[in-house]
């Protein structure tokens, strides 16, 4: 009596199954992956609305607080067929060394509205603390301040990151 026996992962029927299947799902591979153009984000985005500043954050630890923001949105300046963008904001001190002060912020999902996003604002964790009396104004003019910028970087789903550029840091007070 014979028993029939499961091609083993080394056997002919099973690399055969393999090429089979590969060859079945080819097409549906090629067609995906032509579907999307790349977008050239610097010629069809345009940051409008910028404001930056130092954002109040309150009182932390008994210590008045400062972090750097900025505000903007983006608008389309081309047609093209685009939802949302992933943004990613890199706040880094002006004289290029590196600092405590030196924050990454990632927003995964940016959706657009038509024509334009709604305003996004962003604002690092890392920021200046001082005790009270010091003021926050007051931060702002200190000998050891230092300025920041950040840098705006978007991409979509899985195309590399466009640095879209920097915006430098205002030496004034946000509350909002």
């Amino acid at each position: 009596m014979h028993r029939r026996t499961r091609p083993g992962p080394g056997s002919r029927e099973a690399r055969l199954a393999s090429r089979l299947l590969a060859l079945l799902l080819l097409p549906s591979a090629l067609t995906t992956g032509s579907c999307a153009n790349p977008i050239d984000f610097k010629q069809t985005l345009a940051m409008t609305d910028v404001v930056s500043g130092w954002f109040d954050a309150g009182v932390v630890a008994g210590r008045n607080k400062i972090v750097p923001n900025v505000t903007l949105r983006f608008r389309k300046k081309a047609p093209v067929e685009l939802e949302r963008i992933s943004l990613n904001a890199l706040f880094r001190a002006t004289d290029g060394k590196e600092s405590e002060l030196d924050n990454d912020v990632f927003i995964q999902r940016v959706d657009f509205e038509g024509e334009q996003t709604p305003l996004i604002t962003v604002r690092a964790e890392n920021g200046y603390t001082a005790d009270p009396p010091q003021s926050r104004a007051d931060m702002l003019k200190h000998s050891e301040f230092r300025d920041m910028r950040v840098q705006i970087l978007v991409k979509h789903g899985a195309s590399q990151w466009t640095d879209m550029g920097w915006i430098d840091i205002k030496r004034q007070l946000l509350t909002q």
